[in-house]
Order: structure tokens, then C-alpha cells, then sequence
């Protein structure tokens, strides 16, 4: 729910803005755009889109825990709470900062499609059910699970407790329970009867009665309590190659699915090294391709040549340009982003300062463009959820984890409690391009965690979940930050805009110049101006996106957390 809409039931604690932020009235209420402080601490700080998860890793950090061992603590809590946005049958990707080297440390852990499943067989299944697309549910657009091997590999590196204590808090939860929030219950109803029929125990294990839980209501969900004591006293192999990987085996296999526990065994995490461009003095860090982090790095490289700030807040000509970037780095996206495993991606022509003065000259200040072809960059070599996590030596995790769309496929191997993503929808099935379908490749990615730093020292950790509102979530956050001189708060809380149609996967070329959604805090004038220049706007209440951060005060040496106000979050230190 967008934040202006929110005014009301916050107007009793939340008294008035901050001077900082700049003016912004909603249109409903009349009232001024409300937000909150910012959580400040100085031995450790984490920031979830659900309070409980975020009090699970706070209890790990005061037990000793790194920021990794929290970061995987509140990720599993939240595969149990937030199954709406992920989940153990899901992909992870992060972003360490280790503080006694002052390195960044990326990590991919995304699976791949199913090594039996060809290209030929692929398209047979897909004209049996008169599809020219990968649908998004069911069992063909199931890929390997990333997420439980991920954590191993983070562990591995940077844990200090062992698995059980770390897995241990929302073991319990599954078995006791705990209260569903409001806004992952509306997600949470509004999947129960799309993906009630597909093949295994979906409604079983998250529609217990036949519905959904509501807001309020005690949901337990012991299978899952087991499945995660099992890794906790066997580690990754008792997900990829044990027990439960022979009962996924079994369930693909009757019902006609294609992930094999060979696939599982298979699989492995990469460790890369983060790119960056800097932005007016700031690095910004994400993780390449196979995900869509280098968007935001294209779109921050092209907007560097405008003064934003003396452009305004949601002014007409800020908002102008940013769209305008977004739709030029997405027709990059759309044709260069997929498993660099696959495809030779031209990353250092793409981010580029060159490139962008080339793409920066395309944009018209007058008129929205309704098509951009995608560049030619030089080749050279060389519903999700977002959480961050600090501890007290410094160290600094950016993690994000999910199962695609909301729920994911809807297929749940009976008596393990959790369901898997439905990320292979994302191939294309254009012959030749880079993001084709193949076995055993990792498909496309959106899922994107993000890491600033200045001069050397890490400045910011943070992360916007959904979809293709993720880097130009990202970007608008920035913007607001560095800019605009917004905090973490109140950047994550002011209005947001989000543009749709560009050529995608699973669209065809933009022609039309794609829309526009605003939420309800960009001004009238600036709607009308955009309007004019030929900007296609509508209005939507949701899809914007889930802020998490944690900045580093260098000065005070304390942490900063924010939380997204259209989320259930919470931000938490001490």
C-alpha cells in the first residue's frame, strides 16, 4: 500500500515531516506525507519486511552471530512467515562486506533448469498445452532451488554459530506458530486459490481449512519445521543430496515434472565480484548478469549527466529523464542480460561513461520516446523479499531471496512444507538469444541486493524487492539520498513512480513508450506536465517495491536502519 495512503492510521504517533523532506501533500487526505525516523544502534542492526524475522536475527547477533549467521537466520524465518516472497525452494543473492579486509564479497546462488529437460522436449510440452511461453505455474517452469546452498556457502565463509542455533528460532516457529501480518495475509489470500490445483500439497501445507490465514491468525507449518531440522543437522547435502532430495526426485518423476536429484546434486553457488559505477562521488555495487543489477548501474551513469537536484524533487523534469533512462537501460537489459555461463555480456561497454553519453543524447527533454532500440556496446572480456544485517565488527550483509511470482510454481512435495519458484519462466524462447532456453542454465534473474560505499568505507547496504521495479527502485533511492539529502527513512518513504512496457522477455519490442504508475504523493502539476510530454500515466496501489537499509555514520560510528513503510518491516538494532 502506497505510504500516502497510510497517513491516517499513522497521523496519531507520526506528528510532522521531518524539514528535511521535501513538501509532498497527498491528494486524498490533504494531509502532509508522513514518515518516521530512522533506527539508530551501535552493535548491530537488522532490517526485514517482517518484525518477528527481524527480532530472530537481532537475537542471533546478541548471541554471538556474524551478520551472515543473522542474515540466514531472518531468511529462513521469513520463508516460513513471508511465503508469499520466498522460501528454501527459492534463489538468493548477497552482498558481503567483510570489515577486516574491506572487501566486497558477491555471492550467486541461483539454479539452473533441469539438465533432462531439452529444448525440443521444452517446446513438445508447451505446444501440448497450447502455450507459446513458459507458463508460470505447475511444474515446468520449476528450476534447482539456490537458496539452502547459498546459505551453506555464506556460512561457510563468514558464520561463527553452528547451523542448529542459527535455523533453530524459526524451527520453533513452524512447530508453535506465529501471527501472519497484514499485508503478507492479503498476498497470502490472494495466492491460495490461484495455486490450489496445482500438482502436490500446496493447499495442504498454506491453506489449512481450505483459506488462507488472515491477519492475526496463529499459522504453524510443522513439515516445514522438519524440513529445516534436517539441514540444520545435515547441512546442504541433506537438501541436495539426501533424504529430501529423493523425495523431490519421486514427486517430479510421478507427476510428470522434470527436476531430478541429479540436478540438485549438481548445483552449485558462484562467488563473483560485484561491479560499480560512482555516482556523483558514491560507488554503487551490484552483482552482473544473470540478474538485472547492472540496470540500475546503466540508468545512475546515464542520469549523472543532469542536475536532478536543480531539477527538483518529482519535478516534471527529473521524473522526464529518469523514465527516459530506465527505458533505454531496459532495452539492454532485454537484449544482453542471462547466464554470462551461456553468453558473452560487453559489461564494461554497457556501464560505461561513453556508452551512456551515447544513450544520454537519445533522450529527448521535450517528448517521451515511445521505442529505443537497444545500444551496441563494445565486447570485451573480461514478490520477493530483501533484508540487510550488521554486527558489531562492521561487517555488512545485503541479502536478497525469493520465488519469483509471490508464491512460485504452486508445487509443494508433500511433507516438506515449502514451495518452489517458478523462475524458468523467465527464459525466452527466441532462438539465438542470449536468455534462450537451454538445460541446465541459469534462467534470467531480477532479484538484485545492492552496496554503496565511499571513499573506500562502506556507506550503505540496501536492496528494493519487485520485479522490474527493483533498479529503478533502486535508482530512485539513490536519487533521494544522494540528490535530493533525503535519510534512509525518508527516502525509502517518498513517493515512488514505476514504468512498464519495455521490451522484456515476455514482451514484445516497446512501441508505444510503455506507462507510467505514480503513487498518489507525485503532484498534480508534475502529472499534468508528463501528460503533455506524451507520458502514457496511470495509478496503481501496490507494486512499488520493499525498501530495507542500513547506512554507516562514519562520524558518530553508529548504524542507521530504515524499513519499508508499504511492507510489514521493521528495522532494529541495539
Amino acid at each position: 500500500m502506497p505510504p500516502a495512503l497510510r497517513v491516517p492510521a499513522a497521523a496519531a504517533f507520526l506528528l510532522a515531516l521531518s524539514p528535511s523532506l521535501p513538501a509532498q501533500v497527498d491528494r486524498i487526505t490533504g494531509r502532509p506525507f508522513a514518515t518516521r525516523s530512522e533506527v539508530i544502534a551501535r552493535n548491530g542492526m537488522v532490517c526485514t519486511s517482517q518484525p518477528l524475522a527481524t527480532q530472530v536475527g537481532l537475537d542471533v547477533l546478541r548471541r554471538g552471530g556474524s551478520a551472515v549467521d543473522a542474515a540466514i537466520a531472518a531468511n529462513a524465518a521469513l520463508g516460513l512467515m513471508e511465503p508469499t516472497g520466498c522460501g528454501i525452494g527459492g534463489d538468493l543473492f548477497a552482498i558481503v562486506y567483510e570489515a577486516k579486509t574491506g572487501r566486497l564479497h558477491g555471492l550467486n546462488a541461483s539454479g539452473r533448469s533441469p539438465r533432462g529437460l531439452s529444448r525440443e522436449q521444452l517446446m513438445a510440452e508447451l505446444q501440448r498445452l497450447g502455450r507459446t511461453t513458459i507458463p508460470p505455474r505447475g511444474l515446468l517452469p520449476v528450476s534447482v532451488p539456490g537458496c539452502v546452498d547459498g546459505w551453506a556457502g555464506l556460512h561457510g565463509r563468514f558464520g561463527r554459530l553452528p547451523w542448529a542455533e542459527v535455523l533453530a528460532p524459526t524451527i520453533r516457529y513452524a512447530r508453535e506458530g506465529f501471527p501472519v501480518t497484514e499485508v503478507i495475509a492479503d498476498g497470502w489470500a490472494r495466492s491460495v486459490p490461484l495455486l490450489s490445483p496445482e500438482p502436490g500439497a500446496f493447499a495442504a501445507t498454506f491453506a489449512p481449512g481450505g483459506r488462507a490465514p488472515a491477519k492475526g491468525e496463529v499459522f504453524r507449518n510443522p513439515d516445514l519445521a522438519d524440513t529445516l531440522a534436517a539441514i540444520a543437522a545435515g547441512g546442504r547435502d541433506a537438501f541436495y543430496q539426501g533424504a529430501i532430495a529423493d523425495r523431490i526426485d519421486a514427486f517430479f518423476r510421478a507427476q510428470g515434472g522434470w527436476l531430478r536429484k541429479d540436478d540438485l546434486a549438481r548445483h552449485t553457488s558462484d562467488w563473483v565480484d560485484p561491479v560499480s559505477v560512482n555516482y556523483r562521488g558514491y560507488d554503487v555495487h551490484e552483482l552482473p548478469p544473470n540478474g538485472q543489477g547492472i540496470a540500475a548501474l546503466q540508468m545512475l551513469t546515464i542520469l549523472e549527466g543532469y542536475d536532478l537536484k536543480a531539477m527538483g524533487f518529482n519535478s516534471p523534469d527529473a521524473l522526464h529523464v529518469m523514465i527516459e533512462a530506465k527505458k533505454l537501460a531496459f532495452e539492454d537489459r532485454a537484449k544482453f542480460y542471462a547466464d554470462p555461463a551461456f553468453s558473452r555480456i560487453p559489461l564494461r561497454g554497457l556501464l560505461s561513461k561513453e556508452y551512456a553519453a551515447q544513450r544520454r543524447a537519445l533522450i529527448r527533454p521535450d517528448r517521451a520516446a515511445r521505442t529505443y532500440d537497444a545500444g551496441n556496446p563494445a565486447l570485451q572480456d573480461g514478490d520477493t523479499i530483501y533484508l540487510t544485517t550488521a554486527d558489531a565488527e562492521g561487517n555488512l550483509v545485503s541479502l536478497i531471496q525469493s520465488n519469483y511470482r509471490g508464491m512460485g510454481a504452486g508445487v509443494v512435495v508433500p511433507g516438506l512444507g515449502f514451495g518452489f519458484q517458478n523462475r524458468g519462466e523467465m527464459f525466452t524462447l527466441q532462438e539465438g538469444h542470449a536468455n534462450d532456453y537451454a538445460p541446465g542454465k541459469r534462467p534470467f534473474h531480477t532479484i538484485i541486493p545492492a552496496m554503496v560505499t565511499k571513499d573506500g568505507r562502506p556507506w550503505l547496504s540496501f536492496g528494493l524487492m519487485g520485479g522490474a521495479m527493483q533498479p529503478q527502485g533502486h535508482v530512485q533511492i539513490l536519487v533521494n539520498l544522494i540528490d535530493f539529502g533525503m535519510n534512509l527513512q525518508e527516502a525509502g518513504d517518498a513517493a515512488r513512480w514505476q514504468h512498464e512496457g519495455s521490451t522484456d522477455y515476455n514482451e514484445p519490442r516497446m512501441t508505444t513508450g510503455g506507462h507510467v504508475f505514480l503513487e498518489s504523493g507525485v503532484p498534480w502539476a508534475t502529472r499534468a506536465e508528463l501528460k503533455r510530454r506524451g507520458h502514457d500515466l496511470r495509478t496503481d496501489l501496490g507494486g512499488f517495491g520493499g525498501y530495507q537499509a542500513i547506512g554507516w555514520d562514519a562520524k558518530n560510528r553508529v548504524f542507521l536502519g530504515a524499513s519499508e513503510s508499504r511492507k510489514d518491516g521493521q528495522a532494529a538494532g541495539f
